[in-house]
């Protein structure tokens, strides 16, 4: 199958082109970095390939040196049959130096370029219209104004990709230009002028939104207020989606047992199914949340400013404003947060980033924090129900993972043990335009993220639940005490006891170093096992009846803060860093400050 290479600059609509050219559920955002992986879609008969973003030829970043080498080995193949250059019509020089380079490299290979002059509607706006057969003229490509945003010459561009690509339409050959950075930055800057929207009109908006949200007083509050929502929105936003959940679950278990009689196939559906996976799945809706206000902020263009914001005080901790954005994503999932730290250009504070991004609390995380905040955390509500006290204890969980981060980052940061310390480069950051977020691919990436979540997990949660049923289950046919189960949690228990956990907590910890998720499915089980009266999904009632004390809760969700769990997460940082022993290291020692900080809660609070 023949290939078009769809190529741009990060910000620049590029993303979104592919995904209306394709219809994919393709991620948009508004930072460099979050797009390094290779997205491919079926294009009338064609294989169209998104590759990653990149400001330069001449790269500053690992995110950029993938991105190059990616770009000349797809242009190398013989299946390339056309390369697009993405532009974006609001930054045309710094869009046409990328897009010059990559047509001098299109022709060196011999291959037709066509230029898609995305975010027409910005131009359309301030009333100002490129003359794009001019443009074409001097390029010595076609080119075409279009929006994939409105659709506007969306049409007419899959028309004009199809005769040109199938080679029933042919292109003209640019004049041979040198490859020369100054020669290319001169051109741009030249095509620009003639062409393109004076600075200052395009900017007038956009200077005005960020004199406010940028100034050192306002700005700042701003920003708490957007990451306190961001925080409360988890726990106060998603109760009514999780109240609904937990209901259906309900619902289906007890009309899925009055179908059966009592026996083993009965305790095993009550116990390990839906008390197991089914307390679980009640908190998906979290995750869904949590990805909707990230994808808010980051195609509005305020997750770069907040970055900005940012850059001062993190240096302090010696990271960058570039650390705020894998930071703030690993709240979802660190790994991908943790690729996304190849965009920046210090490699001792991109790997310091590294190791402390998993300290930020993920969507694993969430279940373990909402379980044991509505054991301990009454439901009270503030601000005509905007605020609830649960919501605020959540975002002070989300603030200790972050402030431990920044202590560990600053005693790495002044630590000879970690290499790399070569001259840092100037923090450089490119503000995109404020945009309203283009909602269809927002909702398909919410319902995705759920999706994964239940996909990534639903898995590990059901084998765990089925071993931890057997195991309580026999030999005495559902007597814990006298199980496999029971035996083995005695043997290690005199490890969870300096903590205030019996040995059915321990299990679960134990269990959950396959995934931090399941610590809820374990407990649900171990309770269920233990307690198969009560109501399915009323774990937290099941905790509270058990008497787990204050301190010994406080002590479970510090070390969930702190315990690096995640298999995947590991390799990730291993693959990354590519020092394995550094990795085993890190492992090792956020488990044993986890333990000590959860040992210390017990004993202090009781």
């Amino acid at each position: 199958m023949k290939r078009i290479l769809l190529v741009g600059k990060p910000n620049s609509g590029k993303s979104l082109l592919f995904n209306q050219l394709t219809g994919l559920r393709q991620k948009v955002a508004n930072f460099p970095g979050v797009t390094v992986d290779i997205k491919t879609g079926k294009f009338d008969g064609f294989e169209l390939v998104d590759l990653p973003g990149a400001y330069s030829v001449h790269t500053l970043s690992k995110d950029e040196d993938i991105a190059i080498a990616q770009i000349n080995k797809a242009m190398a193949d013989d299946n390339t049959a056309l390369l697009v250059c993405n532009l974006d019509a609001t930054r045309l020089q710094s869009s046409l130096v990328f897009a010059l380079h990559m047509q001098a490299l299109a022709r060196q290979h011999n291959k037709n370029v066509v230029f898609a002059l995305n975010l027409y509607d910005e131009m359309q706006k301030i009333g100002h219209a490129i003359d794009t057969e001019k443009l074409s003229a001097e390029l010595g490509s076609p080119v075409f104004a279009v929006s994939a945003r409105t659709l506007f010459g969306i049409a007419e561009f899959k028309e004009a990709l199809k005769a040109i690509a199938g080679g029933h339409q042919p292109v003209a050959q640019p004049e041979q230009l040198s490859a020369a950075p100054e020669l290319i930055q001169q051109k741009a800057r030249q095509m620009a002028a003639s062409y393109g929207a004076k600075a200052d009109i395009l900017l007038k908006n956009q200077n005005r939104i960020d004199s406010f949200l940028l100034h050192h007083a306002s700005g700042s509050l701003m920003f708490l207020l957007v990451m306190f929502f961001l925080f409360q929105s988890i726990f106060t936003f998603a109760t009514p989606l999780m109240d609904g959940v937990e209901a259906g679950i309900a619902a289906i278990a007890e009309w899925s047992l009055s179908l059966m009689g009592e026996g083993m196939a009965a305790d095993f559906i009550r116990d390990a199914l839906f008390g197991g996976v089914g307390a679980f799945l009640v908190f998906v809706p979290q995750i869904m949340v949590l990805t909707l206000v990230i994808g808010l902020l980051e195609d509005s263009g305020y997750l770069a400013r907040a970055a900005l914001i940012c850059h001062r005080p993190l240096s302090f901790f010696g990271i960058s404003g570039r650390s705020f954005v894998p930071y703030l994503s690993a709240h979802a999932c660190a790994i991908p947060a943790i690729m996304a730290a190849r965009t920046i250009e210090s490699p001792r504070k991109r790997l310091i980033t590294m190791l402390t991004i998993p300290l930020m609390s993920c969507s694993a995380r969430l279940p373990v924090y909402a379980l044991l905040v509505a054991v301990f955390v009454p439901s009270t509500q503030y601000l005509g129900g905007l605020v609830s006290l649960q919501g605020v204890v959540f975002f002070g969980l989300y603030l200790f993972g972050i402030v431990t981060a920044l202590c560990i980052s600053l005693l790495l940061s002044r630590s000879s043990a970690l290499d790399g310390k070569q001259s840092d480069m100037p923090f450089i950051l490119e503000l995109p335009s404020y945009r309203l977020p283009h909602w269809k691919p927002l909702i398909r990436r919410v319902v995705e993220s759920g999706k994964l979540f239940i996909y990534r997990a639903g898995p590990i949660i059901f084998a765990v639940s089925v071993v931890i049923w057997v195991l309580g289950y026999f030999p005495q046919n559902g007597s814990l005490q006298d199980s496999y189960l029971g035996m083995i949690g005695h043997w290690i228990d005199p490890i969870f006891a300096p903590l205030g956990l019996d040995w059915r907590y321990g299990v679960a910890i134990l269990m959950s170093f396959l995934a931090r998720e399941v610590f809820v499915g374990a407990l649900g089980t171990l309770f269920g096992i233990d307690g198969a009266d009560e109501h399915i999904g009323d774990l937290a009632s099941q905790l509270q009846a058990d008497g787990l004390a204050l301190g010994a809760g406080i002590g479970i969700l510090l070390f969930y803060v702190v315990a690096l769990q995640c298999v995947a997460t590991v390799a990730t940082l291993k693959a990354e860093t590519g020092r394995g022993r550094l990795v085993l290291s890190v492992v090792v020692g956020y488990g044993l400050l986890a333990y000590l900080l959860a040992m210390a809660a017990y004993q202090i609070i009781g």
